[in-house]
């Protein structure tokens, strides 16, 4: 989406990185930990965070930088790498997404000056926030620290549902610390805080949600509550909590949310929070948090089961550690330069984050009914945070790749807020509630993906008919217009126009007619490869034949140069087009959604004009008139690789018979648009999705089919890899790879010559060495037959 030991008691992080192959640590990179750099994505638009957090940790303890406007986040992340003044420390956060209302919550911030105006109050962050320097902080996996201009030293680590801070203050200034439960990322409707000295406790909650909730009035509420417990080691020598405007001291208690204005975002001057004095002679002060989205009792349990009140923070930092050496591991690379290693493993780094854990230790968690639901066997967790529409291209095939319980668990949990949601499966869900954002329906291939890379652990047949059923019956959200455009409510926009006219008119309950049938026919393509997995033959075919309705949409005459998939009116008439309209798509333009038929490219090239006007066309869509790259902001009629609708278009060239080109395409969008550097990610992350772009580019693998495993071939970036597969390992050498030499001139499958530009879906299943011999000129020979290209799964007649 790209818009405006004694830790861990419990066996909950050990399942969520738990796999069927055994050891997976690194063979390459010893620590592939200390490669990650988190600071990348944070600038240019890619809305990471640099925070502390475990792989697909609960808590996520990170920044929360200010322009200097209370009531607008300076990323949806939390931080923005150019925004170098802090307004607290939150203790949950969403990375990459395009969306404000990611989370945000129970911030808190180091203050040396007393409080004596409200910190609500503070509309332009000019009192209770502090300057940084990037000179003064150091980002690292599972541990975040930074000087703040107010003297205070920072230091952050996190477990799955907890986390652990150190605040050091300076000698002969007051020592306060803030706790601004009421102020989530885009507000809140309500918030309560309660101070124990006696216990030097701090506990509480903030109801809130709003995600996206200022583009439209769907979103503009709560779906979910957040408790919270702190311990600190340090006794209190001051208390005192506010209101809006009034400040109490002495005070134990605060509530009131900031509520949402009309355009979705917190009320200027409201809300509430507490705040509590130290002695700075007394040294640093430690405090230990756990958090639940079930119940305080809940936050306390999850505390005590991972950071017990003897842990250090060294140890919290250093299991963590542990964790992402473990969950990097299932990779294992050698070769390349330091910064290619340092952006490979942030990549992966960034797709482990998402979906995360949302259940607590004792395997409770709230639904989207918002009731307490348990966790039963065999999924191990609930997870939440599901971009859909973003996802289900990549990042779901390699999660489930290398942690198929992971996959499985997600598969589940999916499953379940829909059944708590009347049978809706919603595109873009945000802790226990769904948000509609964005367009299709993508829960379909994300089931898909997971089942087809090896996550078999879930409900798959109760899922299944769930999906078909709400792929075949009308509701009365899909035939409401209600979140349009960007949070239409409909699981299934318009599906009754679909089940009719077989496409999604010009005029319609979706987003953009276009986009939503090209989205529908890969959700019905991945639909009946699940009928497939459970026996279901008729549906296979009805599916299947549905996945054929794109031609509805495809206007041979559309323009000058060519056919189009366009809108279509409901009377079969075609309005006015150009191939730069972004009239009925979603985020791009035509010439960007002409490729999306990635199950059926043969079809498609055919209705092109053959495998040669496919070519010319995308090396039209990849250069400028002069011939140079054209990869992001080289307008309409040019590939946008910054967002997810052009991110199949580079692998087109393997079923024309032009591998070569894939190679050097994707090679050169490697090189230019991914580094090790704040803006090393060319746009939005999107919980990982971008991120898995780049890890399957640099092994020279991608998974192009949706809900399938054929996997098509670029080139590997380094000279050694091994990925610690669901179905077996699969070892990638090629002994020349570099930066500059991308084309293919051989390659060996299992030892014997292989002289396809893909690899068959029992390669993932059972794994396998691939032998690469790589050039720095084009071997248009090797992949070239057409007999050898990547096969496609068009509707049978």
């Amino acid at each position: 989406m790209y818009l405006p030991s004694k830790l861990l008691k419990t066996s909950a992080l050990a399942c969520v990185l738990a796999t069927s192959t055994g050891a997976v640590m690194a063979q390459a990179v010893s620590s592939p930990a200390d490669a990650v750099n988190p600071l990348i994505g944070s600038r240019n638009g890619g809305n990471t965070y640099p925070g502390a957090v475990v792989p697909f940790g609960m808590l996520q303890w990170s920044p929360e930088n200010t322009r200097g406007k209370h009531t607008r986040t300076a990323s949806p992340s939390g931080y923005q790498y150019d925004t170098t003044r802090i307004r607290g420390f939150s203790l949950t956060h969403l990375s990459g997404a395009g969306c404000a209302g990611a989370s945000g919550d129970i911030p808190l911030m180091p203050i040396t000056i007393p409080v004596t105006s409200s910190p609500s109050s503070d509309t332009t962050d000019h009192i209770y926030a502090s300057d940084f320097s990037h000179a003064d902080e150091q980002a690292k996996v599972g541990d975040y620290r930074v000087r703040l201009a107010n003297g205070v030293n920072v230091e952050l680590g996190a477990a799955m549902h907890s986390g652990m801070a150190r605040f050091s203050f300076p000698a002969g200034r007051p020592a306060n610390l803030l706790v601004r439960v009421s102020d989530s990322e885009v507000g809140s409707s309500d918030a309560a805080v309660h101070v124990d000295a006696a216990t030097q406790t701090i506990t509480g909650s903030v109801t809130s949600g709003n995600f996206c909730g200022y583009l439209a009035k769907a979103d503009q509420h709560s779906y979910y509550t957040l408790y919270f417990v702190a311990h600190f080691d340090r006794p209190f020598t001051r208390v005192g909590s506010w209101h809006n405007g009034t400040v109490t001291l002495g005070a134990t208690s605060g509530h009131g949310g900031t509520s949402y204005a009309d355009k979705g975002f917190p009320v200027p001057g409201k809300g509430s929070g507490a705040w509590v004095g130290f002695d700075p002679a007394k040294g640093p002060v430690q405090v230990r948090v756990g958090i639940s989205y079930v119940s305080l009792a809940n936050a306390r349990a999850n505390l005590r089961a991972e950071i017990p009140a003897d842990s250090t923070l060294a140890h919290v930092t250093s299991q963590a550690r542990d964790a992402w050496n473990k969950a990097l591991g299932h990779i294992a690379i050698d070769g390349g330069t330091a910064d290619q290693r340092t952006t490979f493993y942030t990549a992966l780094y960034h797709v482990l984050l998402h979906p995360n854990v949302f259940s607590d230790v004792n395997g409770e968690y709230r639904g989207f009914d918002q009731h307490i639901h348990h966790v039963k066997t065999p999924q191990h967790a609930q997870y939440a945070n599901f971009s859909g529409w973003d996802i289900y291209r990549s990042q779901l095939q390699l999660l489930t790749w290398l942690m198929p319980k992971v996959g499985s668990d997600i598969a589940q949990s999916l499953y379940n807020q829909a059944r708590q949601n009347h049978g809706e499966w919603d595109r873009w869900t945000h802790n226990s509630g769904g948000t509609h954002v964005m367009s299709g329906d993508p829960a379909v291939p994300a089931l898909a993906d997971i089942h087809a890379f090896g996550g078999h652990d879930f409900d798959l047949r109760g899922a299944y008919a769930s999906l078909a059923r709400a792929a075949t019956v009308p509701t009365a959200h899909d035939e409401s217009n209600a979140g349009c455009n960007v949070e239409c409510v409909g699981e299934r926009p318009s599906l009754d126009q679909w089940l009719k006219l077989h496409y999604i008119a010009t005029k319609s309950h979706a987003w953009g007619g276009a986009a939503e049938t090209l989205e529908d026919v890969t959700a019905d393509f991945a639909l009946s490869q699940l009928a497939t997995e459970v026996g279901d033959k008729a549906g296979e075919r009805k599916f299947l034949a549905r996945a054929g309705y794109w031609r509805n949409l495809y206007n041979p005459k559309a323009a000058p140069d060519g056919g189009y998939i366009q809108n279509r009116n409901a009377d079969g008439s075609w309005p006015a087009f150009t191939p730069g309209t972004d009239d009925g798509f979603v985020e791009a333009s035509a010439a960007v959604y002409l490729w999306m038929v990635p199950f059926d490219v043969h079809g498609l090239f055919q209705q092109l004009g053959g495998d040669a006007t496919a070519i010319a066309r995308l090396d039209r869509f990849f250069h400028t008139a002069d011939g140079k790259w054209a990869f992001t902001n080289a307008g309409p009629l040019h590939a946008e690789l910054n967002n997810e609708p052009s991110v199949e278009t580079p692998w087109l060239y393997d079923f024309a018979g032009q591998p070569y080109k894939t190679q050097a395409t994707v090679r050169a969008v490697v090189n230019s648009l991914w580094k090790n550097a704040p803006d090393g990610i060319p746009g939005n992350d999107d919980l990982g999705e971008m991120s898995s772009w780049y890890v399957w580019s640099a092994l020279g693998l991608y998974p192009e089919i949706p809900g399938r495993t054929e996997l098509v071939l670029g080139s590997p970036l380094f000279t050694h890899a091994v990925v610690h597969g669901s179905g077996g390992d699969v070892t990638i050498d090629a002994p020349k790879a570099s930066t500059g030499t991308p084309y293919v001139r051989a390659l060996e499958v299992d030892g014997k010559a292989w002289n396809k530009p893909w690899l068959p879906a029992s390669f993932v299943a059972h794994g396998g060495r691939l032998g690469f011999t790589l050039q720095a000129t084009p071997d248009r020979a090797w992949g070239s037959s057409m007999a050898d290209a990547p096969p496609s799964f068009p509707p049978q007649s």
